[in-house]
């Protein structure tokens, strides 16, 4: 694809996706749009066997945005990064056709590998703020990621996943762990016979479940 081309569909794809931006000019200013016009001309250089050059104008552009690009990595068409900042795709990684990714998503190596070691991302994927996708993955088509989730197997297509919820650690009384006696997860577990009290285990409503 050409670069006019490239860029006219990056301009309209953040026209659509971010409603604060009112305008070209103001589009053009984004981190997220400067690193992504900025991978283009790395990834260019990269194909040509240019490393030295192309490994400087993406750091560059890493030093300028927050967001580290690497000018191997293979991206499609209409890509969104939003906000930006802290955002890694690493040098294998291959990015499908109108995937969004949001502010501090990792897309990197497990560090053990040589080859393909960086996740693949298929068409429509949503990657929410601070997700680490790790290793030679697959996130398949229309699937989504949440907030803050580690992702170390591939997500099929259409699936969403996400972190464990948020849970009470400690309260002004004392703390609190966050499973029972038995090990069970203190979230499901029934008020009325609270395994944890002030910090102190008391008498566990797990205690006569049977052993898996």
């Amino acid at each position: 694809m050409s670069y006019r081309d490239f860029i006219k569909e990056e301009i309209a794809i953040f026209k659509e996706q971010d409603p604060s931006l009112h305008s070209t000019r103001e589009i053009k200013m984004m981190p997220g749009f400067k690193a992504i016009r900025t991978w283009y001309f790395s990834h260019q250089l990269y194909l040509r066997k240019h490393y030295v050059l192309a490994r400087w104008l993406s750091l560059k552009n890493q030093r300028k945005t927050g967001i580290d690009i690497h000018p191997g990595a293979t991206i499609g068409k209409r890509l969104f990064i939003d906000h930006g900042t802290g955002v890694v795709i690493g040098e294998t990684c291959v990015i499908g056709n109108d995937v969004k990714i949001y502010q501090g998503v990792t897309l990197g190596g497990t560090g053990k590998e040589k080859g393909k070691r960086h996740p693949t991302v298929e068409d429509d994927v949503l990657i929410g703020a601070g997700a680490k996708i790790i290793g030679n993955i697959t996130l398949g088509k229309e699937s989504k990621v949440g907030a803050g989730a580690i992702v170390i197997r591939d997500v099929l297509p259409h699936a969403t996943v996400v972190s464990p919820p948020a849970y009470q650690v400690r309260l002004k009384s004392g703390k609190m762990s966050n499973l029972c006696a038995q090990g069970k997860e203190r979230w499901n577990c029934d008020e009325s016979h609270a395994c944890m009290k002030n910090g102190t285990v008391t008498k566990c409503p797990h205690a006569n479940d049977e052993q898996n």
